[in-house]
């Protein structure tokens, strides 16, 4: 077992409640990965894929009900409905906890259940945690190995520490969507997951403790625990800006973070080092200065639109070690999936297990996708070629810039920044984007989805807003706040920006403004770049679409503030008065106040 006496209770427990045949304790060897992935595979949890094309790399396949994150079956279980706030589900603890238990009770009979000790952040930094997770799914300790610092140093530091972890639970059951439950106990440190086997519903470390519990613990105790991408862009000089950047899932975040420069670009010697593709843990150094570290090891990307021209540093890292879930299995046990590198195979098995080909339509008339829109990647961090050397430093890595986006055919210009701190809590407090495949719902619907934090964060979001900006007043100098929209279109639904590694001309417009190296145009949104600052060579750009891509209409404004106010709404009189202040502030600079 364990010296730990709380961990050893809690697990104790744990196994009087879900019964398992056999517990075991991982340790991360590559002995162990050798055999889960033994069983797995004899099993048909998952698949075995050519070991001589994709060296050490598998297959899964979700049940079909199971393909991405259940938002309204996620709930934050708090003493007080009130600190859950208006955007989370609330449950009360004791009606969640019986839920839970009554589900998962007994579930374990016949199966095995896996002790996993992991750390969110490098071992023993102040910045990081430490997790438990128990779980009966071999597909989850795999991915958790992949995900998470999972070694031996982890419980060591625990039992020497006898130190706090998060208690997390999660079992398959039955994969019965009418009794899923993914529960967060943010007093108890504690996450129960049941009846689901999706890596955002299970990999416990990562969206329900790196976000959800982890904001709250945050909260309590000074820091920031974000959504965010970490990147670092080294100018021709050698010099290196870190930024941190929010937007909504499957809008650009892995991309972005392992940007390849273009080449107009690549000839003034710029390089791009990747922190983190996903999450971000912010403090205030002691010289008063915001710091991040990428919590996580691996990274859970989106498969389908990734190719060597979207993002080919993703791609060079999809070689060895990879577990492949929903994708389409091609029959030389390699791997394909929509807007992929070509050819398009010609037959293959789909993601729910049927045989394919392309152009095939259901009875409805759609064309049935090989990969679930949806499907995703675990890669090893170590892996992607733009790695940062400074990955495992504890205190991680200066923060000059945030920045907020989201897809916006309209309103939004292509970059602007903050007129202020508050200003900028007030940018990403409204952000508004397109529904992804990532989340659970119509797609292409619009939503407010503040600082891409909706599903995640754990606490009262107006609270949320105050401890940023409670935490922006002790930074000396807070980062610069930007918003950028790479998808803005003409009135054909035509993209205006090539995106991409063309991002990088207004990563670099960025950099220079938070180094005061650039002028910019004071606009009734924020500052904005002159024309002849963002830097085209090499691209072959017509200067009306530059014009369509900055200009900034008053009735589409005056529409969002709308939206905005119903937005705001619902926090009612909590919503702190630096916001509603901001908001007056705007209303007035474009003539309405």
């Amino acid at each position: 077992m364990t010296k730990h006496k709380k961990l050893a209770k809690w697990i104790k427990e744990c196994v009087t409640l879900c019964q398992p045949d056999k517990v075991v304790w991982c340790d991360s060897s590559e002995a162990e990965r050798k055999r889960l992935g033994k069983e797995a595979y004899h099993t048909g949890e998952m698949l075995k894929l050519d070991q001589k094309k994709l060296p050490g790399c598998s297959y899964h396949r979700t049940a079909i009900n199971d393909v991405a994150r259940t938002e309204k079956l996620t709930f934050i279980c708090s003493q007080n409905k009130k600190d859950a706030g208006p955007t989370n589900n609330w449950m009360d603890p004791k009606t969640a906890y019986k839920k839970a238990y009554d589900i998962i009770r007994g579930s374990m009979k016949g199966r095995t259940m896996y002790v996993v000790p992991f750390s969110m952040g490098p071992v023993g930094s102040p910045f990081s945690k430490i997790g438990v997770e128990l779980t009966d799914s071999i597909y989850v300790v795999l991915n958790m190995r992949i995900m998470t610092r999972m070694e031996k140093a982890v419980l060591d530091h625990l039992e020497k520490t006898q130190g706090e972890f998060t208690k997390c639970l999660h079992g398959k059951v039955d994969i019965d969507i009418n009794n899923r439950l993914i529960l967060h106990f943010p007093e108890d440190n504690t996450i129960i997951s049941v009846n689901s086997g999706y890596g955002g519903n299970v990999l416990l470390g990562k969206k329900c403790l790196a976000l959800r519990i982890a904001s709250v613990l945050g909260r309590d105790e000074g820091w920031m625990a974000e959504h965010m991408l970490i990147m670092g862009i080294e100018d021709p000089s050698g010099y290196i800006a870190y930024v941190a950047a929010a937007f909504p899932s499957a809008c650009g975040k892995t991309n972005l973070a392992m940007l390849v420069p273009p080449q107009g670009l690549k000839k003034k010697g710029y390089r791009i080092w990747t922190v983190g593709d996903d999450i971000a843990w912010m403090k205030i150094d002691s010289d008063g200065k915001l710091w991040a570290i990428n919590p996580e090891n691996g990274l859970f990307g989106v498969a389908p639109g990734t190719n060597s021209k979207t993002n080919p540093n993703m791609m060079a890292s999809l070689n060895k070690d990879v577990i492949f879930t929903n994708v389409l299995l091609k029959q030389d046990k390699t791997v394909w999936w929509e807007e992929g590198d070509p050819p398009i195979p010609q037959k293959g098995t789909d993601w729910k297990g049927n045989p394919w080909k392309p152009g095939q339509h259901d009875e409805n008339g759609k064309i049935i996708n090989g990969a679930h829109p949806n499907a995703r990647v675990t890669v090893p961090i170590q892996n992607v070629p733009t790695i940062t050397n400074r990955l495992e430093h504890h205190h991680g890595v200066p923060i000059s810039a945030i920045i907020f986006g989201g897809r916006r055919a309209s309103v939004a210009p292509l970059v602007y920044e903050s007129l202020t701190w508050e200003h900028g809590v007030f940018v990403g407090s409204t952000m508004a984007s397109e529904r992804t495949a990532a989340q659970f719902g119509k797609q292409g619907e619009v939503r407010r989805d503040p600082m891409a934090m909706l599903p995640f964060c754990g606490y009262n979001m107006s609270d949320y807003f105050k401890h940023w900006i409670k935490l922006g007043k002790k930074m000396t100098p807070p980062p610069r706040i930007f918003n950028v929209n790479w998808f803005r279109k003409d009135e054909d639904g035509n993209f205006l920006w090539p995106g991409f590694g063309e991002n990088l001309r207004v990563l670099e417009w960025i950099m220079r403004r938070c180094r005061g190296q650039v002028d910019a145009r004071k606009t009734t949104i924020g500052y904005v770049p002159h024309d002849y600052d963002i830097d085209l060579t090499g691209l072959k750009f017509q200067p009306d679409k530059l014009k369509q891509l900055f200009s900034i209409s008053k009735k589409d404004w005056e529409v969002e503030i709308e939206g905005i106010k119903n937005f705001y709404a619902k926090f009612g009189k909590e919503l702190p008065k630096e916001l509603g202040h901001e908001l007056k502030e705007l209303e007035k600079r474009l003539g309405k106040g």
